[in-house]
């Protein structure tokens, strides 16, 4: 070997040494960021040693691409089961203490009081306001779940601004990853900048990627909308001004076309918005109904109805509603009805009502009196409602609940619902988490940094580095001694 030859070796030594010094410098900079992924120097032979030819990102597509995928999975899930607790607490309270099941067992337990003495008016006053809290614990119920809809639109509206956002941020690192390619740019940092608005916006909905010449992307929404190419496809949703029982929310339309909405409490749906819109028009709108018809099932079973035979029809009794006296027909749902249920004024004291009327009867006229013997312990009726508490009645398959169940039975089939909503959604949730958690954990110990194997790589490099060095020393020897020689 010349030493023109040694010299040219150590200084493609040292310069590849510098090189991956830097690397796995920037490396173990950026060892906390799970954004960062690994940079591998690639080395190849040389006329005079070893040479740096590049600087390689240590990528798994597929692996990041399937955890982008259960990021949706799971972040959709999360809004389920949320959704779920939130509505669980709304319309039931904390361990179902406001629920209606339970007013409906506290109206029963003052029903039954009064029947064992029904001259007593104050126990008549007291059966009446148990109705009272039964009635405003629905319509409160009722009108909580149309607000808990419109906060889910403002999310909505707020989630697509953010998708927005970071759609006009990819279009951005997007064309500085395509211009990089072109000129031969170091284009790596971009690359993680890309992958890291990626996985945000995979949080919003499901995303699939097409990778194009010059590492172009082509991003794709849920069923195959197109959601960016080249730039940011149009997102359009108009969120209500505010909700009541009758009112659909408006969908969100991506490139003009609607986003589709999961199914379940193990929901279909994969990123948050097309969760969030199944929260809002499924899971909160089934609340809905089955308050509706537990509102309507009480003023079918506190009716009053003709007692003389001659023909007219039921009108409501102890409950109406903004439909009332007129009594809903049965087994048809009323939309909103629990929003507007109420104590009929003509047993309530405090609005100069007689609650002897539930002993009695005749709050529609003479013709629905009960009691027409006058007789003061006279229990008949109130007997009655009580055992109409707990008699099955048709119940509108709209909500949920299949086959006929008393209106009680309704209430507890509702709890029963709504927890059982939680409960699988909360299990799904965890089964979701622990996925996205395992891919994301492979994806990075696959293009993650390690201290240990960085600070292993700098000690082989210092090593490497004194050798050349020492090559140098040698080289400049031989040559002083050649000078020396030679003069």
């Amino acid at each position: 070997m010349t030493l023109t030859a040694a010299i040219k070796i150590a200084q493609s030594s040292l310069f590849n040494v510098s090189q991956q010094t830097q690397l796995a410098s920037r490396n173990i900079s950026d060892a906390g960021n799970q954004d960062y992924v690994r940079r591998d120097a690639r080395v190849s032979t040389a006329p005079y040693g070893a040479r740096v030819y590049s600087i390689e990102r240590a990528d798994q597509p597929a692996l990041f691409r399937s955890a982008l995928s259960a990021l949706s999975d799971s972040s959709a899930q999360s809004v389920i089961g949320d959704a779920a607790s939130r509505l669980q607490t709304i319309v039931n309270g904390v361990d179902n203490q406001n629920s209606p099941a339970t007013k409906i067992d506290a109206l029963r337990d003052a029903l039954q009081v009064f029947s064992s003495d029904a001259s007593n008016s104050i126990l008549g006053a007291a059966s009446v306001d148990a109705a009272r809290d039964l009635a405003r614990s629905i319509s409160s119920a009722s009108r909580d779940v149309q607000a808990f809809r419109g906060q889910i639109d403002r999310d909505i509206a707020a989630g697509v601004d953010q998708l927005r956002g970071l759609l006009d941020q990819f279009e951005q690192v997007n064309s500085q990853v395509v211009s990089g390619t072109r000129t031969g740019r170091d284009i790596n940092d971009e690359l993680d900048q890309r992958d890291a608005l990626l996985k945000q916006m995979s949080e919003y909905v499901s995303i699939s990627v097409v990778t194009r010449d010059n590492n172009d992307m082509v991003l794709f929404a849920g069923q195959g909308i197109t959601l960016f190419e080249t730039v940011p496809r149009a997102i359009s949703f108009d969120a209500q001004a505010a909700y009541d029982a009758t009112t659909t929310g408006n969908p969100l339309r991506i490139d003009g076309v609607p986003l589709h909405v999961g199914q379940g409490a193990n929901t279909s749906a994969s990123g948050k918005l097309p969760a969030l819109i199944q929260a809002r028009d499924t899971v909160a709108v089934q609340q809905q109904a089955q308050l509706d018809e537990i509102a309507r099932g009480l003023v079918e079973t506190f009716a009053e109805t003709d007692q003389t035979g001659g023909g007219a029809p039921p009108l409501a009794g102890l409950f109406t509603y903004a439909g009332g006296p007129a009594v809903p027909p049965a087994g048809t749902m009323v939309p909103g009805i629990a929003g507007t249920l109420s104590v009929n004024a003509a047993f309530d004291p405090d609005l100069g009502g007689d609650p002897m009327l539930l002993r009695d009867g005749g709050a529609n006229g003479a013709a629905y009196i009960a009691n027409t013997t006058g007789g003061a312990a006279y229990s008949d009726n109130i007997i009655g409602l009580i055992g109409a508490i707990d008699a099955p009645r048709t119940i509108d398959p709209a909500a949920g609940v299949p086959g006929d169940r008393s209106v009680s039975g309704l209430a507890g089939a509702s709890i029963g619902w709504i927890e059982n909503m939680r409960s699988s959604a909360d299990l799904a949730s965890q089964s979701k988490k622990a996925l996205h958690d395992k891919l994301s954990g492979d994806f990075l110990a696959k293009t993650g940094v390690s201290i240990d194997d960085e600070m292993t790589k700098l000690i082989a490099l210092e090593q490497s580095y004194e050798a050349s060095a020492r090559i140098m020393r040698v080289v400049d020897q031989l040559y002083d001694a050649l000078f020396a020689a030679v003069r």
